[in-house]
């Protein structure tokens, strides 16, 4: 439920989105993708404290999704896209390590088609221990404009849900899902991930697995 202070807020976030925005998006499409973005991430959310940033946040990498899909926004790399289910642990995890690994070669953004509240905290421990923060990070649900605006889409055992556009390259990992699984599980889980993860970015961007 959105309160009057939620609404406030929300306000103000659209006003400096719409700066950042200026000459791509009109302060009331900012506006609309602001509350969507707050309605969405409450609809799956059991703490509320921070969801007006967090909807700040969803709603700019919306936006500059929407404008690289519309060509208002333009992007020099590869963009990929990771969706699993819960958007809590997989994808996550690979988004993490390409990101990670790429340094700026590829933008990558994730996603889950019915999103968890929180991160799996065994998945942020294995992370942890390669030295990579998932703190800031959170289960975000699958939008048309981030899959629009990717090159490669990846999905982790969710495919059917993922809308299909022609021109994208479409891939399915087979991994273990993490949820529930022991840190040694999740470990495992991680380290194929991060192989597939290689392997990719030897594809798409050769030179930052040589630099």
């Amino acid at each position: 439920m959105m309160t009057p202070a939620d609404r406030k807020e929300l306000e103000g976030a659209a006003r400096r989105l719409s700066r950042e925005f200026a000459g791509v998006f009109s302060l009331e499409t900012v506006e609309e993708c602001v509350v969507d973005s707050f309605e969405r991430l409450a609809a799956t959310a059991t703490v509320t404290g921070f969801l007006v940033i967090l909807a700040e946040r969803f709603a700019r990498e919306r936006l500059q999704a929407l404008g690289q899909a519309g060509k208002q926004v333009g992007s020099s790399v590869p963009e990929v896209l990771f969706v699993c289910v819960h958007n809590a642990g997989r994808s996550q995890m690979a988004a993490v390590l390409l990101d990670q690994l790429a340094h700026g070669s590829v933008h990558v953004r994730s996603a889950g088609s019915d999103p968890a509240d929180h991160l799996n905290p065994a998945v942020v421990e294995a992370m942890s221990e390669l030295g990579l923060d998932l703190a800031k990070e959170f289960p975000k649900p699958l939008t048309d404009e981030v899959v629009q605006a990717a090159d490669v889409v990846i999905t982790m055992g969710c495919g059917d849900a993922c809308p299909l556009y022609p021109g994208k390259r479409y891939l399915d990992w087979e991994l273990e899902d993490p949820a529930d699984q022991p840190l040694a599980t999740v470990r495992r889980i991680r380290d194929d991930i991060q192989e597939r993860v290689r392997t990719l970015l030897a594809d798409l961007a050769p030179a930052a697995t040589t630099s």
